[in-house]
């Protein structure tokens, strides 16, 4: 078990974190407040699909006239343009049997079907559109029509050529459920990667819809259900991309943007973008204009040290951007939670691991928001007469750290974090002893 022991000053009567300490997220811990743009909290979890939240009349009533307008216009078979002037009966009637098995992401549009779900994506397309009926059924229309001609339905059984784990993957969720979409930009400085991905038009073409796939994968992860979870969060890793030469890149980079904003409305719940280069602000800033003001919410530009102040989980964030994931980590899975505390600034807070028996090693995890701190680790004995050791000698720390230490007899490990910082520092640690030494393993 692990126990914490934090000097008195460390805690602050008007704050609280998810676990009973004290946080204030007013203050960002790091000294930069204005460093990162962040989304309405509030905002958003009046407007969240997947938070029960009773809405306005107003809404109610958009809703209501939606689906009508849906429902209309699934049995009149002109939800995807007028039929023909002159079908027959016979057609006609099949067209509309055709036209009422239609469904999106899974879920059934036509309204008097009584499915659960399908109130829930009709209010994706009102949340994306401010509520505006008549622009969310044109949002769906056209949707729609684009998902037909595009043939996304069938999209998950293509084999499309590319093997590009290394740059898209879905890995982990955050604090609210939200899977998590990564974005490794960096993997294309690979010229012969970028060769093949963008070496000519149909190249980009074929990347394109291999892009469409990875969304499709991504939606499976989700759930319409009511209180599911029915949008992710994508992380998307500037470092050393997206050059001045990489014109195809960010060509594909603007129209994936607008694919989504078009034609999956609400499925990103926000954008957390990583490590982003100077020139790219101007070159957003551009792209902005084209940008729906809700949407442009949902950018959050922040240093990798810093993710793990956004909401996601610190277990399910890798080592790289601040968090404690590991790739092949034969220690610690993600179902082991950390433990959370707040580092007041100018202070000195202790954490402490009890090792009451001998021949066990004790291994741990910590991060730090923000970082730049001073850290130090040491063995206590239990008894008196033995010596104190010395396990890591103080630093600053610039990155996520994971040591082992090897017992030969009780004691506690204790790890010293002095803040001397302007602002208050978040920490997420975790701990577990296990069988097995003497060895001592200092890993980074």
């Amino acid at each position: 078990m692990v126990e914490k022991n934090e000097t008195a000053h460390n805690v602050d009567e008007n704050e609280k974190t998810h676990d009973g300490k004290e946080v204030d997220y007013n203050d960002s811990g790091d000294g930069t407040e204005n460093e990162n743009v962040f989304i309405d909290q509030k905002t958003e979890q009046l407007e969240d699909g997947n938070t029960c939240v009773e809405m306005t009349y107003e809404r109610k009533k958009a809703l209501l006239e939606f689906r009508c307008r849906v429902e209309d216009a699934i049995l009149g078979i002109y939800l995807l343009g007028k039929p023909g002037k002159y079908l027959s009966a016979k057609k006609r009637r099949k067209a509309r049997e055709k036209l009422r098995d239609i469904a999106l992401w899974g879920v059934p549009l036509l309204p008097s079907k009584g499915h659960a779900d399908t109130d829930l994506v009709l209010l994706k397309f009102l949340r994306a559109t401010e509520f505006n009926v008549q622009d969310a059924f044109e949002m769906l229309r056209k949707t729609l029509i684009w998902r037909r001609d595009y043939k996304t339905d069938g999209i998950l059984e293509e084999k499309l050529g590319f093997d590009l784990e290394n740059v898209m993957h879905q890995k982990g969720r955050d604090r609210d459920g939200h899977p998590l979409f990564y974005i490794i930009y960096a993997a294309f400085k690979d010229k012969e990667l970028y060769k093949k991905a963008f070496g000519t038009e149909e190249k980009c073409k074929e990347f394109l819809r291999w892009w469409v796939q990875y969304m499709e994968k991504g939606i499976k992860k989700l759930g319409f259900s009511n209180g599911g979870v029915d949008s992710a969060v994508q992380i998307i890793d500037l470092n050393n991309s997206l050059g001045p030469g990489m014109k195809e890149l960010r060509s594909i980079n603007k129209e994936t943007i607008m694919l989504v904003q078009d034609y999956y409305p609400e499925i990103i719940h926000k954008v957390i973008v990583i490590n982003v280069p100077f020139w790219y602000y101007a070159s957003h800033m551009l792209l902005s204009r084209f940008i729906y003001q809700r949407n442009r919410r949902k950018f959050i530009f922040v240093r990798p040290s810093k993710v793990t102040k956004t909401l996601l989980n610190p277990e399910d964030l890798p080592v790289d951007y601040g968090g404690l994931k590991r790739e092949n980590d034969d220690e610690f899975s993600p179902a082991e939670k950390a433990s959370e505390l707040i580092i007041r600034r100018g202070s000195t807070t202790y954490i402490e691991f009890p090792a009451t028996e001998a021949g066990v090693t004790v291994v741990w995890d910590i991060t730090i928001v923000g970082w730049e701190v001073s850290y130090k680790e040491e063995f206590i004995p239990d008894d008196e007469g033995s010596y104190r050791i010395l396990v890591q000698n103080q630093k600053k720390m610039g990155e996520s750290v994971r040591n082992s230490f090897y017992i030969t007899e009780p004691g506690r490990i204790l790890l010293t974090i002095e803040n001397q910082n302007f602002k208050k520092k978040r920490v997420f640690y975790r701990a577990k002893t296990k069988p097995g030494g003497p060895m001592y393993i200092f890993l980074q």
